[in-house]
């Protein structure tokens, strides 16, 4: 007999859907073949309703369908049918190709809109009411709306400010911008050494590091769900004034990190005590092992393309094909006050407020919340995207 042979460029095999019992009630788990290559596994809430308007929820890093748990059976309560899938790359979700060596371009952004449109069209449905992403699927929901307004009708960009696609270079060179690397650069030459998160993980060794992290894999993932929080007492965020080293060195060391350290390591000294994780009622250590299982899994390296496809460059140019292109469907940004990740590019904030769309309807800080702000309060977020939605609908 012939053993089988696991294609070592094949995304790891998923088992089922999700466990009903981790989920609340309401919500239900199930995949969907056919979308972009990919078969795509996604929880929903409010199915019972076929006529039931549709949200589609975009999670970030390193997350999952499941960062929505706690804020779908409300909004499908209100009456919406809502749809959070695993991303490219993420969960449950299979057909994109693994490994360091994988093709980028099948995580680029305008591939990840694209997967976005499969599952939408799935589904059976010509568009959706809103599309809402969180963390790395703030820009996706971005970038949704901003290509395909006809279907992506509304915007919640959540924690990740967008700022717009990049502009055309200027003709024959003329007042070109200060070129971003040079900050990154300048970085390891600061007298505390540094380096920029995005691009450790854009280095071959930060999937193993993380999937190997001396403390353990849940224990790394607690320490940095717990540093990003509002549960950081030290996290008290404020703007920068330029994209320059020496300002990108005021950011924690989960976005600048010490040169030398890996993300474990950077994370590591603000571990939870615990007593902290006893109290920690957004996320449990049950809901923590969820996570800790699916990248026990997947690995990190399906998630850190996405990362890589930014800080390669190589998709600058397809991107300003849309240069100069506003989001003017309504839209909102919400983070957590306490959240750094506001910040940690510098003037973005100001552009999308400024530039990047023509309707936008709040700008929202949730006190009491970190980077998850979904988890961390979620009434407070459903509250706020059930009054967007109205507003929007007007």
């Amino acid at each position: 007999m012939t053993a089988a042979v696991t294609d070592p460029a094949a995304s790891p095999p998923a088992p089922g859907p999700l466990d009903p019992g981790l989920l609340p009630a309401g919500i239900r788990a199930r995949f969907v073949d056919g979308v972009n290559g990919l078969r795509m596994h996604l929880l929903e809430a409010g199915h019972e309703r076929p006529d039931a308007p549709m949200l589609l929820l975009l999670h970030g890093f390193p997350e999952l369908a499941y960062s929505w748990r706690a804020v779908m059976p409300a909004l499908a309560d209100a009456g919406w049918h809502v749809v959070a899938p695993d991303q490219r790359g993420y969960g449950r979700t299979t057909g994109w190709s693994r490994g360091y060596d994988a093709d980028l371009a099948e995580f680029r952004m305008a591939n990840l809109v694209r997967d976005a449109l499969g599952l939408v069209a799935a589904l059976g449905r010509r568009h959706v009411e809103a599309v809402v992403g969180h963390d790395f699927g703030s820009p996706v929901a971005a970038w949704c709306a901003l290509m395909r307004p006809d279907v992506f009708r509304s915007v919640v960009t959540m924690s990740a400010p967008f700022g717009g696609p990049p502009s055309l270079p200027p003709l024959g060179g003329a007042h070109a911008p200060r070129d971003p690397s040079i900050a990154l650069a300048e970085l390891a030459t600061l007298p505390r050494p540094r380096k920029h998160y995005q691009w450790y993980y854009s280095t071959p060794e930060a999937d193993a590091d993380m999937l190997g992290a001396p403390q353990g894999l849940h224990a790394f993932l607690r320490a940095y769900y717990h540093a990003k929080s509002a549960d950081l007492a030290s996290n008290r965020p404020h703007p920068l004034r330029a994209w320059e080293a020496g300002e990108l060195a005021k950011l924690p060391t989960y976005y600048v990190m010490d040169l030398a350290a890996d993300m474990p390591a950077s994370v590591a000294p603000d571990a939870p005590t615990p007593e902290q994780i006893a109290a920690c009622g957004w996320l449990p250590e049950a809901s923590l092992a969820v996570y800790a299982g699916e990248y026990a899994r997947t690995g990190f390296q399906g998630a850190l393309q996405w990362y890589r496809c930014g800080t390669s460059g190589r998709f600058v140019a397809e991107h300003q094909t849309w240069a100069g292109r506003t989001i003017d469907v309504p839209a909102m940004f919400v983070a957590g006050a306490s959240d750094w990740g506001i910040h940690q590019k510098p003037g973005e904030l100001d552009a999308m407020r400024a530039r990047a769309f023509t309707r936008l309807l709040g700008c929202e800080l949730v006190e009491g919340a970190g980077h998850w702000v979904q988890q961390e309060r979620p009434e407070a977020v459903t509250r706020l995207l059930l009054d967007f939605l109205r507003a929007a609908r007007r």
